[in-house]
């Protein structure tokens, strides 16, 4: 299994010394890279017709993801797989003093190795052969464990029956625009080459569930994730008199204390649970000191998903919501009388009235107090707003929320419930239906010829437990479900499309088979050498092998 060492190495270091930081020229420029360095292999020298840059659609930037097609020649075979992973990855200023190197492996690992290092890190180090990097475990060392798998199979066509087809997406760390631009080309390749896709594999980072983790991981499917957000409208006033109205702020850490790290809010299936709630930003709107109490606040949650869909999160968080909203008002009362009993002034009580609206409630209400031709300015609205250059997907889908409500003919006290971001699909791979049953069984297999091999145990799971483009090859909500995403968030068509039916007319099951590694996102990013680069491509080659031996 040393075969695949040295190959995976060097395309990992070629990879990340490539920048390739999700929306930067980097990012281009490297899925040029990747295509030309394909172009040069005989396969596509002489199937130059077998290889694609697409670019992204409906994007700002000039981007690309990478498709290659090889087709085994043993026997006539429909049946395809596809390895998947993406090319971009977060910034570095988290690097701090080792910023300049973080795309130079070898010249960061020596200067990590003559300074002063956390001990973790410096552990790793000394026991074992790790690369280091920005990219190298997500996913440049996922990456080049599948061109080596590609290579190894277009250098032998005339050995196997099956086909592969290979996508190095961008774009994976903000908006998925790299896996979604290209639905409809993997939908034509299977049309023109009369493919029949029967599973993917994923090679993102895997790495310890906990402190002192042994084990080295397999997913079957992977988790779902929703951004919920909450727009809450308070009632303003002097600071002076801050009892005559209600800051959202209050609301706000109401929902919090509700929401975040709360184990009440995990989702189980097969045994497996999700990590709670937490909060990924809390702020009023306020734009600018004075003594007012702030009008607006938002805040929103990642929230992660095994069995629930967009319409049961809605549903809870709602009550949440309105939960929030009156545990705040309740607050405000007792502190109102406190504050009176201690002062001996008389403090008059505001009779608030609040309620909580889910998105598609405001749009109702807006459009019955504005009347004929209201849904052609929102239209109208909502274009101007994707035209506005920068605008964070977040920020827009706060913006349209923030226009309804101003039309709605409500005053506050209220939150507006909505979902602020793209949602990535749960996958769950049944073994009760063939097809998912073939793909599982084909990895436990595989696993199992490999794990003598490996000093680690290695672990078949359920859910891979980070987002990531698995999530738009197939999904597993329903179309109630989906409606009530698509009907709750406002960036639905316009600032953001996901093209459910071709999400759901490819339908591939997928796994993730990836690189073990540590600090993702981190300045001590590293990738295990021994696992990542000989043993995952093997277990990855074992998974096709099985998937198109004859049965």
């Amino acid at each position: 299994m040393n075969q695949w060492n040295k190959e995976v190495l060097e395309w990992t270091r070629a990879l990340v010394s490539h920048p390739s930081v999700v929306g930067t020229l980097g990012e281009r420029d490297l899925a040029h890279y990747i295509h030309g360095r394909l172009r040069e292999w005989p396969y596509f020298q002489m199937h130059p017709d077998h290889l694609w840059l697409v670019r992204t659609r409906g994007d700002e930037k000039e981007r690309y993801s990478v498709l290659a097609l090889v087709k085994g020649n043993l026997c006539p075979n429909r049946e395809t797989v596809l390895l998947m992973g993406h090319l971009d990855t977060v910034g570095v200023e988290d690097y701090g003093k080792w910023k300049r190197w973080a795309f130079t492996p070898d010249e960061l690992m020596k200067r990590w190795k003559d300074e002063r290092i956390p001990p973790g890190v410096k552990r790793d180090l000394e026991e074992g052969e790790w690369a280091c990097g920005r990219g190298s475990v997500d996913m440049k060392s996922g990456l080049a464990c599948h061109l080596a798998l590609l290579r190894h199979y277009a250098d032998r066509v005339e050995e196997w029956s099956g086909n592969l087809v290979f996508l190095a997406a961008c774009d994976e760390e903000d908006n998925s625009k790299g896996i979604l631009s290209s639905l409809d080309e993997l939908a034509h390749i299977r049309r023109e080459h009369d493919l029949d896709y029967i599973a993917a594999i994923n090679t993102d980072y895997t790495s310890p569930r906990y402190d002192g983790d042994p084990h080295r991981y397999v997913y079957l499917g992977t988790v779902g994730k929703l951004l919920p957000a909450f727009y809450i409208v308070g009632s303003e006033t002097h600071a002076g008199q801050a009892f005559e109205g209600l800051d959202p702020n209050l609301v706000a850490a109401e929902l919090t204390r509700r929401l975040d790290y709360n184990p009440e809010f995990c989702d189980e299936m097969y045994g497996e649970v999700t990590t709670p709630p937490v909060s990924l930003k809390q702020t009023d709107l306020k734009g600018s000191y004075d003594v007012q109490t702030p009008v607006t606040a938002w805040v929103y949650y990642n929230y992660f998903v095994h069995r629930r869909s967009p319409k049961d999160v809605l549903e809870s968080l709602r009550e949440v919501a309105a939960q929030a909203l009156e545990a705040a008002l309740a607050i405000h009362r007792e502190r109102l009388d406190s504050f009176a009993r201690k002062s001996g002034d008389p403090v008059g009580s505001p009779d608030f009235s609040a309620r909580v609206y889910t998105y598609e409630e405001l749009v109702q209400q807006a459009s019955k107090e504005q009347g004929p031709g209201f849904e052609e300015e929102m239209r109208q609205f909502a274009m101007n707003l994707v035209n506005e250059e920068g605008l964070d997907l977040r920020e827009y889908n706060r913006r349209m929320v923030e226009e309804l409500w101003q039309c709605s003919g409500e005053a506050g006290p209220g939150v507006v419930l909505f979902y602020a971001s793209v949602y990535f699909p749960r996958v769950v791979l049944d073994p009760d239906q063939d097809r998912d049953r073939r793909l599982i069984e084909a990895v436990r297999e595989a696993v199992g010829a490999v794990q003598p091999d490996c000093i680690h145990p290695i672990q078949v799971r359920h859910f891979f437990p980070y987002i990531s483009d698995m999530s738009f090859v197939a999904i597993s909500d329903d179309e109630e479900g989906l409606d009530a995403l698509a009907q709750n968030m406002p960036a639905w068509g316009t600032k953001h499309r996901m093209d459910v039916d071709a999400i759901r007319e490819l339908d591939i099951p997928v796994v993730n088979i990836g690189p073990y590694g540590k600090d993702a996102h981190k300045q001590w990013e590293r990738v295990e050498v021994a696992y990542s680069m000989e043993l995952v491509p093997e277990i990855n080659r074992q998974v096709v092998e099985r998937l198109f031996r004859p049965s």
